[in-house]
C-alpha cells in the first residue's frame, strides 16, 4: 500500500515540532535548576547572616511566611543550601543545569568532600530514581562502616596508671569519644572550681610564687574530679563502716521516728461498708491480749461468760 507524499511531509512536520517542544522543555527546565540553584546561593547567604531572626525561630519558619513553602519544604531548602556550601562540583553542576533538584537533593544526603567526584558522576548518569537507590545503598553502607569503627575504637581503650621512678603516678589511656567528651566536660567544671577557689582564697605566703601552668591546672582537676567521686558513695570504704548507712537510706536498727497524730484523726478507717474494730488498751493489761477484738469485730465483756471464758484463755 502505497502512503500519499502528503500524508510523510504532514507527519515528519508533527515529529520535527514535536522534538522542538521537547527540546523547549527540557532547556525551560534548565533555566529553573539553575534558577533554584541561585536562590539556595541566596538562601544559604540569607541564613548565615541571620537575617530571619526578627521573631522567627528559623530560617524554614521565615521561608514558609515570605515565600509561601510548606514548612517541611522549607526546611529541606535550608538543609540542601547549607550542604552545598562546601559541595562546590555539585553546586556548580546545579548551577548550570546538568542536575536537577532532586537528583541534588539525593546526592548531598552522603556527599562529602571528598566523594562528591563520585557521586556527581552517580548522579550525571542515572535517573532521579536510580540516583535515590544508590544514595540508600551508601548510607547503610556508611552506616555499617561506622559501627565497625565504633566497635574497633570501643576495643582499642585502654588505661594505664603506673608509679614512676620518682614516686610520681603516670596515667596514659585511649578513651572512646563519648568517654572522653565526657571527662572533658568533668575536667572543665573542675577547673572552673579550682579557680573560684583560688580567688576567694588569698597568697598570704610566698606572693611571687608563678602560677600553675596549664598542665598543672589539668592535673589539680583531674584529682578533684577522684575526691568528688569518692565522696560519692564510690568509696568502699565508706560504705562497709561499722554502723553506718548509705546516704538517702535508713538503718535497719534505728526505729523510724513517730509522729503525733492531729485530733481528729485518730479515728481508723473502714474497710468496703464494714468499719474497722476499735482496739482498747486498758490501765495495767496489755493492749493486743486486753484490747484485742475478735474476729466478729466485738471486744469481749468483763460480765460475759464467754468473755470471761475468753480472757481465762488468753491469760
Amino acid at each position: 500500500m502505497l502512503i500519499p507524499s502528503s500524508t510523510v511531509h504532514v507527519t515528519q512536520d508533527t515529529a520535527a515540532a514535536v522534538d522542538r517542544l521537547g527540546d523547549e522543555i527540557a532547556e525551560l527546565s534548565a533555566h529553573l535548576e539553575a534558577a533554584t540553584a541561585c536562590l539556595l546561593d541566596l538562601i544559604r547567604e540569607f541564613d548565615a547572616r541571620g537575617g530571619w531572626n526578627t521573631g522567627f525561630r528559623s530560617c524554614a519558619a521565615w521561608l514558609s511566611w515570605r515565600v509561601g513553602l510548606d514548612l517541611g519544604a522549607a526546611r529541606e531548602r535550608v538543609w540542601v543550601a547549607r550542604a552545598l556550601g562546601s559541595l562546590p562540583l555539585l553546586a556548580g553542576a546545579f548551577a548550570r543545569g546538568e542536575l536537577s533538584y532532586s537528583k541534588v537533593r539525593a546526592l548531598t544526603r552522603v556527599a562529602t568532600p571528598e566523594t562528591e567526584a563520585r557521586l556527581l558522576a552517580v548522579g550525571r548518569a542515572g535517573t532521579a530514581y536510580h540516583v535515590e537507590r544508590i544514595v540508600r545503598g551508601w548510607r547503610r553502607v556508611d552506616q555499617l562502616a561506622e559501627s565497625r569503627e565504633a566497635a574497633r575504637q570501643h576495643r582499642s581503650r585502654a588505661l594505664h596508671v603506673y608509679p614512676d621512678a620518682d614516686g610520681m603516678v603516670v596515667i596514659r589511656g585511649r578513651l572512646t569519644p563519648e568517654v572522653g567528651s565526657l571527662l572533658q566536660r568533668a575536667r572543665e567544671a573542675a577547673g572552673e572550681v579550682l579557680y573560684q577557689r583560688s580567688r576567694r582564697v588569698a597568697p598570704a605566703a610566698e606572693p611571687s610564687a608563678e602560677p600553675p601552668s596549664r598542665a598543672q591546672r589539668q592535673a589539680d582537676a583531674l584529682g578533684l574530679i577522684a575526691e568528688t567521686a569518692l565522696h560519692h558513695e564510690l568509696d568502699p570504704a565508706r560504705r562497709a563502716v561499722p554502723g553506718g548507712r548509705a546516704r538517702g537510706r535508713r538503718s535497719a536498727g534505728r526505729p523510724r521516728p513517730t509522729r503525733p497524730i492531729p485530733a481528729g484523726r485518730g479515728r481508723p478507717r473502714s474497710r468496703g461498708n464494714f468499719p474497722a474494730p476499735r482496739v482498747r488498751c486498758e490501765p495495767g493489761g496489755d493492749a493486743a491480749r486486753r484490747g484485742r477484738a475478735d474476729r466478729g469485730g466485738r471486744r469481749p465483756d468483763a460480765h460475759d461468760s464467754a468473755g470471761v471464758a475468753a480472757r481465762s484463755a488468753a491469760s
